[in-house]
């Protein structure tokens, strides 16, 4: 008979405190007694012009085939991903989300007790993947709320076996111009593998717009994630991929879990990718509710981090309480967004651009909570 009161498992895997995803619209109507249909969500960085008709009629169609297993390797969507690119198939790995290739990468290449480079303010995922597999977290301190490229590269300690860097990053928005990512990559030694998580890429205005795939041709220890669940609308559905060499694809592949794609994420994958005017849709809106967020921070004087994302970090108060307060007043109100005292930053929310009516419906809950 097991021993009462045992612990199972690691005491890495014990000390993990879960992700928190933003919450659902469902749980706030029942939390608050509001109508489901009036409360605006601005939490989760989704896009607010939902999915891609394009999307939607191609999901239709694989549906007949659901009583089959998805393509394990996903051959249509890699043959259009290669095209796109100007990659071979092999040097490209699906994930279940780009959350997954993230992990996969943790798991892949760092064994116990090695240590992983991060920044301080950068994607949760980051920290949780290190802790799970018994690593050890390097956290660089932010510089201007992003990257310290230079204070990253001086961290690196020889059992350092994976650094990972989100351009923009998540949840403060700020970018790293190309020169300076080159710059660093140029320093990282060739044992160390960088993962260039690129899920808000599509969101870059055409100045910031850089060719990362040319990096990996040079680099064999680059990996660059990206995502179909921000500007391509299709969040529910979980898919992503990677861009590497095939020295890392064929070790993510080997732990990758066989089927971790479904078939109606991988067919809206191909058909979100050519609906190239969705996409110019997305990026159009975003800029114009990003202007329209940011005016209003800046008429009631609030500070805020310009975002080169599909959201923006604004700072709600000067006491630590600050964040978590305003969130409930607005939650109260029926608007959701991200309280972000889990990155330190306990003063802060993270705003998700949304449609027109709702960022005016967010802008007007905000003024009532601050007062």
């Amino acid at each position: 008979m097991a021993e009462q009161g045992k612990q199972f498992g690691p005491e890495y895997v014990r000390a993990i405190s879960p992700y928190v995803a933003g919450k659902p619209i469902s749980e706030v109507a029942r939390e608050f007694g509001l109508d489901e249909s009036a409360i605006v969500k601005l939490a989760s960085n989704e896009n607010p012009l939902g999915m891609p008709e394009s999307a939607r009629t191609a999901i239709a169609a694989a549906v007949a085939d659901l009583g089959r297993y998805p393509d394990a390797n996903g051959f249509e969507l890699k043959a259009v991903l290669s095209a796109r690119f100007d990659v071979p198939a092999d040097w490209l790995t699906l994930g279940n989300g780009s959350n997954d290739i993230l992990e996969i990468a943790a798991h892949a290449l760092v064994k116990p007790g090695e240590s992983v480079i991060y920044a301080e303010h950068s994607f949760a995922v980051y920290a949780l993947a290190t802790q799970e597999i018994g690593a050890r977290a390097i956290e660089v301190k932010a510089r201007d709320y992003g990257h310290d490229l230079a204070a990253m590269a001086a961290a690196i300690v020889p059992d350092t076996r994976l650094i990972f860097i989100a351009n923009p990053n998540n949840p403060t928005g700020t970018f790293l111009p190309a020169a300076a990512i080159e710059a660093f990559l140029a320093k990282v030694p060739a044992d160390v593998v960088v993962v260039l998580d690129e899920a808000y890429n599509e969101y870059l205005d055409d100045a910031q717009q850089y060719d990362s795939v040319a990096w990996v041709r040079k680099y064999p220890n680059l990996l660059v994630s990206r995502t179909f669940s921000k500007a391509y609308g299709l969040a529910g559905l979980r898919i992503g991929y990677a861009v590497a060499q095939p020295a890392l694809t064929d070790l993510l592949n080997r732990i990758r879990q066989p089927f971790n794609v479904n078939s109606l994420a991988q067919a809206a994958a191909v058909a979100a990718l050519a609906d190239t005017a969705f996409l110019q849709r997305s990026a159009e809106l975003n800029r114009a509710g990003k202007a329209q967020l940011v005016a209003a921070f800046d008429r009631l004087g609030l500070q805020y981090v310009p975002s080169s994302g599909n959201f923006v970090l604004v700072r709600v108060g000067q006491d630590d309480g600050a964040g978590a307060r305003v969130n409930l007043a607005l939650l109260r109100q029926g608007v959701i967004v991200r309280p972000v005292g889990n990155y330190n930053l306990p003063q802060w929310l993270r705003v998700t651009i949304g449609l027109s009516e709702e960022n005016a419906a967010f802008i007007a809950a905000l003024e009532r909570a601050l007062k």
